[in-house]
């Protein structure tokens, strides 16, 4: 008996983080707001159309929120006096963008069924949206997830993957969300879209051998040694293209930050990276199924969470 209870003891962690993703559902609000996708959609498609950046941006957010203690529109709090919220952490601050667009989204869901869809599953759903809008694969989204009433900005500052980071700290980084390297390759694809500023790959532009000549200088142009910092420059040749672009480019040296060309830099992960360039379909298949588990980390289900009427703040 004791050993049967030290082995539910040691499994249990596991099936509870199993059920918890598990509990996530493509049909969740088939009866309870059964426009909510299309609402959403035509919003993605309305601020997409307005500026082609935004899908990017709105795909970060996603992004962004999932790895800091799971997707759980943690990083859409604004500050409280009894918590600092995300927004300022070092890798959101000054370039998280797209917050509006989820306020709009929201004042449509919520019009059309309140009180019943989570931010969290806002961002899910906005973040696939914005991949397909611009030319990237779809998938099904699982839906579920509930709000958080709190944020962190120090796992805001400490678990989400920097441009500085080299091969083994990216692995790392996605490993100890529970994806693996082929996984974390797919997901960096998401920089065949939007922009990066100065200040994220200033000392990769002057100081770095493994960077093409030319594309160095024509970067140069927009991003001084000194000043600048918020200058923009594209994180492929083709930013408002979901595309194996970024890959191509990456075989060329022309990786932007250099978390960017770590990819391809003689280690472990050039042959992901030929494959996704020599194969787009690969590439969108993989990337699709590595949203999809990212989707899943450690959401809040169940009677867990919230759903929050306004996202920017607890109920």
């Amino acid at each position: 008996m004791a050993k049967i209870s030290l082995l539910l003891l040691i499994i249990f962690p596991f099936l509870h983080g199993m059920s918890s993703a598990q509990s996530l559902s493509a049909n969740f609000y088939s009866s309870s707001c059964p426009n909510v996708l299309s609402v959403i959609k035509t919003a993605v498609n309305s601020a997409v159309n307005k500026e082609a950046r935004m899908g990017a941006s709105l795909l970060r957010l996603h992004f962004h929120d999932c790895f800091v203690n799971g997707c759980d529109a943690s990083v859409l709090l604004d500050d409280t006096s009894n918590f600092t919220g995300e927004k300022t952490a070092g890798p959101n601050s000054g370039s998280l963008r797209g917050f509006d667009v989820i306020d709009t989204i929201k004042t449509q869901v919520e019009s059309s069924c309140a009180g019943v869809v989570s931010c969290a599953d806002i961002l899910a759903v906005a973040a696939r949206d914005s991949v397909v809008k611009l030319g990237g694969p779809s998938w099904t989204v699982l839906l579920g997830r509930r709000d958080s009433t709190t944020a962190s900005l120090s796992a805001a500052n400490n678990n989400i993957p920097a441009p500085t980071l080299n091969l083994s700290g990216l692995i790392s980084s996605f490993s100890n969300k529970g994806l693996t390297t082929r996984e974390m390759v797919a997901l960096s694809g998401s920089h065949t879209i939007g922009q990066a500023r100065c200040t994220t790959f200033r000392i990769r532009l002057y100081n770095e051998a493994n960077i093409n000549a030319s594309f160095a200088t024509s970067v140069k142009a927009n991003c001084p040694q000194s000043g600048g910092n918020n200058n923009l420059s594209p994180l492929d040749t083709t930013p408002t293209s979901f595309d194996n672009v970024y890959f191509k480019n990456l075989q060329s040296q022309k990786g932007l930050l250099h978390s960017d060309q770590q990819l391809f830099n003689g280690g472990s992960t050039n042959s992901i990276v030929n494959t996704y360039s020599s194969n787009s379909a690969t590439f969108f298949t993989d990337f699709a199924n590595a949203m999809v588990k990212m989707g899943n980390l450690s959401p809040l289900t169940g009677t867990n969470g919230q759903i929050r009427k306004n996202c920017r703040k607890t109920n």
